[in-house]
């Protein structure tokens, strides 16, 4: 029987969110409303993928503080295996966002422990690898970590899933690109992986460029899959021709679900969790069904404030999208 534990090696932040009517001018002072909950782009996966009814394994750090007791009962209530690395010199990660009347954002991050996940604690927990099926990655922690996560998942087999956001380049990008199955950027993500072409790519231009258009610049990347989050243009997927993943065809779009946008925060995230928990809970379904599955998970969790806890749990994404 294929394994069906999902292992998310990233970060855990504690989001701090304020909501005005709009974003403040400079030196503006206005007044919102406020709520915090647990974040961080690799837990906010971790989360959706285990409420998509994946087994899930979460590796990564936390400071000595009151934030990390916080997150140790978050993952206790979400039956979250998780694999803490405590880093006393540095503070649990935190993130500000601020969001106006529409849902969208401005996120400022203080990576805290994060940046000090080392490879040698994913060497401690190398027998989370043994028994998974897919690996999730991203960049809010120590790329020397994140690459080691790889080079594990790899050796045993599993489909590695790499969300490069933040958008940034570390020296280790091109070796976990190289290691990377599915790539899954959103349009500003994707547009910074060519800001050192000939041409570069406007990210606001992206979602508009014809499909072969789009396939061919995919197929400029080392990469089998490229999967690109177009927000409300829906979803890109771009396959090498030798990797249709039981795709009928190498390149084609997913419209976006219409839902009322309340909060865009951890939509990306939940996407990322959503595509995995379904791929690894049927590995043998068409590529295109596990995008769309992420797809609505993604649509309900931006039905509702918050990042972490927002995500959704598949009974109420199934009832929500029942075809």
């Amino acid at each position: 029987m294929t394994p069906q534990r999902v292992i998310v090696v990233g970060s855990y932040n504690q989001d701090m969110a304020w909501r005005s009517e709009r974003f403040p001018a400079p030196g503006e002072t206005r007044l919102g409303r406020f709520q915090a909950g647990p974040g961080g782009k690799g837990f906010n996966q971790a989360v959706a993928a285990a409420r998509q009814g994946a087994t899930v394994c979460f590796v990564g750090a936390l400071g000595a503080d009151d934030l990390a007791d916080t997150a140790r009962a978050v993952v206790q209530h979400e039956r979250i295996d998780a694999r803490w690395q405590s880093v006393g010199a540095e503070a649990t990660g935190t993130a500000a966002i601020w969001l106006d009347h529409s849902g969208q954002n401005e996120i400022i991050v203080a990576p805290g422990a994060n940046l000090a996940l080392s490879p040698e604690h994913i060497d401690a927990h190398a027998d989370a690898f043994a028994d998974a099926s897919v690996l999730v990655t991203q960049h809010e922690v120590a790329p020397e970590a994140t690459l080691r996560a790889m080079q594990r998942a790899a050796r045993h087999g599993l489909l590695r899933i790499h969300n490069p956001a933040p958008a940034q380049r570390p020296p280790q990008f091109d070796a976990m690109l190289a290691l990377t199955d599915v790539l899954t950027p959103n349009e500003s993500e994707f547009a910074a992986l060519f800001e050192r072409a000939a041409t570069p790519i406007r990210a606001d231009a992206v979602a508009t460029l014809a499909d072969a258009d789009l396939h061919a610049l995919c197929r400029r990347l080392p990469v089998a899959t490229v999967v690109i989050t177009l927000g409300a243009s829906g979803i890109f997927v771009s396959h090498a021709d030798a990797a249709s993943r039981g795709d009928a065809s190498a390149c084609y779009r997913i419209a976006a679900e219409a839902v009322e946008v309340v909060d865009t925060t951890g939509a990306g995230d939940a996407f990322n969790g959503g595509l995995a928990a379904s791929r690894a809970l049927g590995a043998d379904r068409p590529f295109a069904e596990h995008v769309r599955h992420g797809n609505r998970v993604a649509a309900c969790a931006v039905a509702c404030q918050g990042a972490a806890l927002a995500m959704p749990y598949r009974d109420d994404v199934l009832r929500r999208f029942p075809g």
